[in-house]
C-alpha cells in the first residue's frame, strides 16, 4: 500500500492511476471522488468536488485499503515478490488519490471548514498508517520474501523495491513487541495532529496581519507596481484610498527592500519575525515543544539516541556528524562575507544621516542602494524583462533544449483552481509525457506561503504501459493588478525555474512501482536547484527575457551588470540559510527535552553561539519553521545546500562539455538519475551519472566562498 501512507506526506503528493478502462460503477453514488474520472488525462473532477464529499470518500477508500491488505495477509499461497511486494505497492491507490485532492485543497484554497475537515482526515489516515505499517501477519509475508533465496532471480530494480519496503516497515516499528507498537501508534497519531495544527496556524497568522497605510508620504520608495498592489489588496478589503501590506512574500519583500520609512519597515519586520509567537490561538510553541517529545520518544523507541539519528539513517548524509561538518565549512566563510556586506551597509547608512549600528529592519533597504550605487542595478530595471509569462516561455525552452518535452497549452479541463493554468506535455517523439498544472499567484489566507511541487498523480505502469503524472507548480507571486501585469522578481524568477526542476523530475521518472519513486530527502532538491542554473544564463536570456511593452531583448548591458553581481548578497543569504539549518540540527539532536523549554532562548543560544549576525534572522524562525514542524524536512532543512553541492557540481559537467545544452550530458543526467528515481542508492545514481562523487568547490565559487 501506501508505501506512501508509510513514509510521511507522499500519501499527499502522489496517487495511482484508477486501474479499470470499462465504465466501473460508482460505490458513492453522487461523491465524484470515488467516481470514475472521465476528463481528459483522467484529470480529477475539482469543479465537481463538494465539502461534503471528502470525509465519505475517504472513509470508503480506508476501507478498501484495508480490505486490499486483507486480502494480500489471507493469500493461503506462500508468499513471493508478486502476490506480496507487488501486492502491497499497489494497494490503497484511491485512498491515495483522494486524500491528495484534499491535501491540495488545504494548501491553496483553505477555510475554517476545509481545515476542519483536513484534520479529521489526517486522523483517517494516521490511523490507517499505523494499521499496516505495524501489521504483524503483513510483515511476516513481506520478510519472508525478504529472506528467501528465490530473490536471486529478481531484477535490480525489484531487489531494491523489496530491499526498501522492508527496510520501511522495520524503520516504522514492524520488530517492535505488542506494547511498545501501541505506543508507537499513539505516538504517530499525535506528531500527525500537531504537525496539521502547526501549518493552519502559520496560515492563519501569516494572513492576519495588515500594516495599513494612510499617507501617501510613506510610501516613499516603493515601486508603481508594489503601491498598485497595495492599494488592490485594500480596496478588496473594502478600504479603498488606503494601502495594505501583509506577511506574504510578495508584499512583505519588496516592502523592506524599497520602503524609505524605518519605523515602517521595523513594524513589518517584526510582525514577520513573530508569527506563532503571540500568545494567542495561533500561538505555536506549545505544538513544538509536543512535537519535539514525541519525536525524541519515537526515536527512542525504535533503538535511536535523538531524532536526527532517526531521520538520516536512510539518507545520503547517514549521520548528524556528516550534516555538521557540512554546514561547518561553510558557516565560517559565509560569516566573514556577511561582515563584509555590514561593512557596506554601515557606510551606507552614515551617507544617509543615520548612526548607530545597522538593524535587520535596514539589511535589504541597503543591500538594494549598494545594488544601485556599487553595480548600477536595481530590480526595477529588470523587472519589465521577467513577465511571469515570458519566464513560463524560457522554463519551457529549456526543458525542451535538454529533454526534448514540448508544451500545450489545455483549455476546458477541470482546474484546481480557476487561476491555474495547464498544460499537456509531450516528448520529443510526440509521445504523452503528463500534464502539469501552475497556479502562480499569492491569495493570502487561502493558499500557504512560499512555492512547491507536487503531483496529483505520480508515473506509473498499467497493463506494462507507462501512465504519465499529473504535476501541480504552485507559487505566491504577485498577481496582475489593472494595467500592471505580474513582473517577477529575480528571485521569483530563480523560484520558478527551481519548481519547475521538481516538475522536471517528476515528469521525467519511468519506474515500474510506486515505491520507487522517491528519493532520500536530501537528493531530491539536486533536480530544482540544478534547473536555477539555465536561469539568467545569457543563451537562455535572449530567448525568454523581453520587455512587456516593447518585445525588446534584455539588454547585453543589463546583463552583464546582472553578471557581475551575481555574487553580491550571498554572504547574507548563505548565513540565514545555514542558521535555519543548524537550528533545525540542533533541535532534532537533543537526546533529552528540558520541560518547558524556551525557545527563544534555545535559538538564541544555538546561533548566538556560532556568531550569527544579530542583523540576520535565522531564514525562519522556530515559531514558523514549517518545513521543520509541519513535517518533511524534520531534520532535513539542511538537505538544500546538501543538494547544491550536487547540482553546482553536476552543472560542471556541462561546463565542461562547453555546451550548457550538451545533449550527451542532458541525456546521461536523464538517463541515470531522472528517469530511474530511486532505482539505486543516490550517490550510485550521482556516480553513474558523474563518474566520481561531488566536491564542494563549485559551490563555494557559485557562492563567492571560495
Amino acid at each position: 500500500m501506501t508505501k506512501s501512507v508509510i513514509v510521511s506526506m507522499a500519501a499527499m503528493t502522489a496517487f495511482a492511476l484508477a486501474s479499470c478502462s470499462n465504465q466501473v460503477e460508482n460505490p458513492l453514488p453522487g461523491n465524484p471522488l470515488t467516481a470514475q474520472w472521465e476528463a481528459y488525462y483522467q484529470i480529477p473532477p475539482f469543479g465537481e468536488i463538494r465539502n461534503e464529499h471528502y470525509i465519505p470518500a475517504i472513509e470508503y477508500a480506508a476501507a478498501q485499503a484495508r480490505e486490499e491488505i486483507d486480502a494480500i495477509v489471507n493469500n493461503t499461497e506462500a508468499p513471493t515478490f508478486e502476490n506480496t511486494i507487488v501486492a502491497y505497492d499497489n494497494s490503497g491507490e484511491l485512498f491515495d488519490r483522494v486524500y491528495t485532492i484534499l491535501s491540495s485543497e488545504g494548501s491553496i484554497n483553505a477555510s475554517d471548514e476545509i481545515n476542519e475537515i483536513a484534520r479529521n482526515a489526517s486522523k483517517i489516515s494516521s490511523e490507517l498508517a499505523n494499521e499496516i505499517s505495524l501489521n504483524p501477519a503483513l510483515f511476516e509475508r513481506i520478510k519472508a520474501v525478504h529472506d528467501s533465496a528465490d530473490t536471486a532471480s529478481l531484477r535490480p530494480d525489484q531487489k531494491r523495491l523489496l530491499k526498501l519496503t522492508y527496510d520501511r516497515f522495520v524503520r516504522n516499528g514492524a520488530l517492535l513487541d505488542d506494547s511498545l507498537k501501541n505506543i508507537l501508534k499513539e505516538i504517530n497519531l499525535k506528531i500527525s495532529a500537531n504537525q496539521l495544527r502547526f501549518s493552519q496556524n502559520m496560515t492563519k497568522e501569516t494572513a492576519a496581519y495588515k500594516l495599513i497605510i494612510e499617507n501617501e508620504a510613506d510610501l516613499a520608495g516603493l515601486t508603481e507596481a508594489q503601491i498598485a498592489d497595495a492599494a488592490s489588496r485594500a480596496e478588496k478589503a473594502g478600504d479603498a484610498g488606503k494601502w495594505y501590506f501583509g506577511l506574504d512574500n510578495p508584499s512583505i519583500m519588496p516592502f523592506l527592500a524599497n520602503a524609505q520609512n524605518r519605523e515602517l519597515r521595523k513594524q513589518i519586520l517584526t510582525a514577520y519575525l513573530n508569527r506563532c509567537n503571540n500568545g494567542n490561538e495561533e500561538d505555536n510553541n506549545e505544538i513544538i515543544r509536543e512535537l519535539l517529545k514525541l519525536r525524541l520518544e519515537k526515536a527512542k523507541l525504535l533503538g535511536y539516541n535523538s531524532c536526527a539519528e532517526y531521520i538520516l539513517q536512510d539518507r545520503m548524509a547517514k549521520t548528524p556528524e556528516a550534516v555538521y561538518e557540512l554546514l561547518d565549512q561553510i558557516w565560517k566563510p559565509a560569516i566573514a562575507k556577511a561582515n563584509e556586506e555590514l561593512a557596506q551597509i554601515k557606510e551606507y547608512m552614515k551617507k544617509d544621516g543615520i548612526s548607530g549600528e545597522p538593524q535587520a529592519w535596514d539589511w535589504r533597504y541597503y543591500a538594494q542602494k549598494v545594488m544601485v550605487e556599487k553595480y548600477s542595478l536595481d530590480e526595477s530595471q529588470m523587472a519589465p524583462y521577467f513577465h511571469v509569462d515570458s519566464v513560463m516561455k524560457g522554463i519551457f525552452y529549456v526543458a525542451g533544449r535538454l529533454y526534448g518535452m514540448q508544451f500545450e497549452k489545455l483549455e476546458n479541463v477541470p482546474m484546481p483552481h480557476q487561476e491555474c493554468k495547464a498544460f499537456k506535455v509531450t516528448n520529443k517523439d510526440g509521445g504523452e509525457q503528463g500534464v502539469i498544472f501552475f497556479d502562480l499567484f499569492a491569495r493570502p489566507g487561502q493558499k500557504r506561503g512560499g512555492a512547491w511541487c507536487g503531483t496529483y498523480r505520480g508515473e506509473s505502469y498499467t497493463t506494462g504501459e507507462r501512465v504519465g503524472p499529473i504535476v501541480t507548480i504552485v507559487a505566491n507571486f504577485s498577481r496582475p493588478v489593472g494595467d500592471n501585469p505580474s513582473l517577477l522578481t529575480t528571485d521569483e524568477v530563480e523560484t520558478l525555474f527551481h519548481e519547475f526542476g521538481h516538475g522536471i523530475d517528476n515528469l521525467m521518472k519511468d519506474v515500474k512501482y510506486a515505491g520507487l519513486r522517491g528519493y532520500p530527502r536530501d537528493f531530491v532538491e539536486i533536480h530544482s536547484q540544478i534547473d536555477e542554473h539555465w536561469a539568467f544564463a545569457p543563451e537562455v536570456l535572449a530567448v525568454y527575457a523581453k520587455h512587456w511593452q516593447t518585445g525588446e531583448v534584455i539588454p547585453q548591458e543589463l546583463v552583464d551588470k546582472m553578471d557581475a553581481a551575481g555574487k553580491y548578497g550571498q554572504g547574507f543569504a548563505t548565513v540565514e540559510y545555514l542558521a535555519a539549518s543548524l537550528l533545525d540540527m540542533d533541535y532534532h539532536c537533543l537526546t533529552e527535552i528540558p520541560e518547558n523549554l524556551d525557545l527563544e532562548k534555545f535559538e538564541e543560544k544555538s546561533l548566538g553561539g556560532r556568531g550569527i549576525l544579530k542583523q540576520i534572522p535565522s531564514r525562519y524562525k522556530t515559531s514558523y519553521f514549517n518545513h521543520i514542524w509541519g513535517g518533511g524536512y524534520t531534520a532535513g532543512y539542511y538537505s538544500y545546500i546538501w543538494a547544491e553541492v550536487l547540482d553546482c557540481d553536476a552543472f560542471e559537467a556541462y561546463v565542461e562539455a562547453g555546451d550548457i545544452f550538451s545533449q550527451e550530458v542532458a541525456s546521461r543526467y536523464a538517463n541515470e538519475i531522472l528517469k530511474r528515481s530511486n532505482e539505486d542508492d543516490a550517490m550510485n545514481l550521482y556516480i553513474n551519472f558523474r563518474g566520481r562523487k561531488p566536491g564542494t568547490d563549485a559551490l563555494l565559487r557559485k557562492r563567492g566562498l571560495e
